[in-house]
């Protein structure tokens, strides 16, 4: 199990309910005549800063950011079609946001290929269309930082990939 020392500070790291974000420092709170270290996060697409109890992070999923190897799962899995699902739309959609909010890359590139249409984003409707959207900017942002390069293009990639299956 891991503890505060294998997150390190100016790092970035995942919370799964909110993606991915900057690990800015600990800092120690009193709560009830106890001082309690706090992992202090930013998350600079929707100005949210977090405070997460270290003792508490790993079991609410907080992690370090995928390798570019563990990257490379979520590619093949784009790589193929998706068998698409009879279920009704607010059972999928349940389940499609409890993968998002997994922080799995693996479990949100799922997602996006259970959504992906070829008419992209606009040809879904509008409830698909913003669980599509979150997906697929929870996983842009982690391949735009662990591969150095804009998000744009880390859409443009893995829309590339969903094409191409």
């Amino acid at each position: 199990m891991m503890s505060e020392v294998d997150f390190e500070i100016g790092s970035w790291v995942v919370y799964p309910s909110h993606g991915v974000g900057r690990l800015d420092g600990i800092e120690t709170v009193e709560i009830d005549g106890e001082q309690m270290p706090f992992y202090k996060l930013t998350f600079q697409n929707n100005n949210l800063n977090l405070r997460i109890p270290v003792n508490k992070a790993v079991l609410a999923g907080m992690r370090k950011l995928s390798r570019k190897e563990d990257m490379e799962k979520v590619y093949e899995l784009l790589r193929h079609k998706s068998r698409k699902k009879g279920a009704m739309w607010s059972k999928r959609a349940q389940e499609y946001s409890s993968k998002i909010n997994s922080g799995s890359p693996v479990e949100i590139a799922q997602v996006i290929r259970e959504l992906y249409k070829e008419g992209g984003a606009n040809s879904l409707s509008f409830s698909e269309k913003q669980v599509y959207l979150l997906a697929m900017e929870r996983l842009a942002r982690e391949i735009s930082i662990v591969d150095e390069i804009d998000e744009n293009e880390a859409v443009r990639r893995l829309e590339v990939i969903l094409q191409a299956a």
